[in-house]
């Protein structure tokens, strides 16, 4: 799980399944039909759709612009359904068909579902670990044009921080198993995941008091503090917080990989091996 209260997908997921059908371009040919948009925004608008709405449950206001294509409506980015609709004299729901068709995209958008209540339950479980269900940009250069959500770059520190440290709504060793060796184990990803002789070294070296995640939905493209090193299958990736650059990473793959159809390139935790 990830521990914020938004999820992040896009506006498809605040219209019906059925004019998506086809794909995207089918999908905004459709919303440029009139008879077509009378009813997307009918059943946007149903307070029990027969299809999960996530605006529905987020609301306007809880429906926050993250991605555009369009060069033009990336100032945008990081404004509410709710403003956008307010600045544009529409309704929430005509604004979000006008950007998905003026975008030529899904547009990433965070959607505010979740409570604070309900996410430090779910960290306490025991069989819950713990992901980022986000890409890893760098927060410089083109990746800038484009907002992110905070999990992105601040997920893991802030289970440290927040839920450990500050909450105590865990221990710090029930913290490292849900990040490292449950994970591992739930993929079933072998010789990763423990300190242990015969695995491959996977470390990272923080420190309890200082770590922090400072990305927030405002500004997302901020870096976690509090890590010093990090080696990665026993090569230092980082030294004393900064990146070293060693290309060491490699592919992994589950007990139900069974190698690529017809040939091809086959990756294990241990090599790379290429099969005719």
């Amino acid at each position: 799980m990830y521990v914020y209260t938004a999820g992040a997908t896009g506006l498809d997921a605040a219209m019906p399944p059925w004019v998506q059908d086809g794909g995207l371009e089918v999908w905004i040919a459709r919303l440029k039909e009139p008879a077509v948009r009378t009813r997307v925004l009918a059943e946007m608008r149903d307070p029990k759709p027969q299809w999960e709405n996530l605006y529905g449950a987020a609301g306007p206001a809880g429906t926050l612009l993250l991605a555009f294509k369009n060069p033009a409506l990336k100032p945008l980015t990081g404004k509410t359904l709710a403003q956008v609709a307010s600045m544009r004299g529409v309704s929430p729901e005509d604004a979000a068909i006008d950007l998905v068709i003026e975008d030529g995209s899904r547009v990433g958008v965070a959607y505010f579902l979740m409570s604070e209540d309900n996410i430090a339950r779910e960290v306490a479980l025991p069989w819950v670990s713990f992901d980022s269900d986000e890409a890893a940009p760098a927060p410089e250069g083109v990746f800038l044009k484009s907002s992110n959500h905070p999990r992105a770059y601040g997920n893991f520190a802030r289970v440290l921080a927040k839920y450990v440290r500050d909450d105590r709504v865990i221990t710090m060793p029930q913290a490292i198993h849900k990040l490292a060796a449950l994970p591992t184990a739930i993929l079933s990803l072998p010789d990763r995941g423990l300190l242990q002789a015969g695995y491959f070294a996977d470390i990272v070296v923080f420190d309890p008091a200082t770590v922090q995640d400072h990305s927030t939905y405002e500004k997302p493209q901020q870096l976690a503090t509090g890590v010093s090193d990090v080696w990665v299958n026993g090569v230092r990736a980082l030294r004393e917080g900064t990146a070293t650059g060693a290309a060491s990473g490699r592919a992994v793959r589950g007990r139900a990989w069974t190698g690529v159809p017809g040939g091809g390139c086959r990756a294990t935790a241990h090599d790379w091996t290429w099969s005719p």
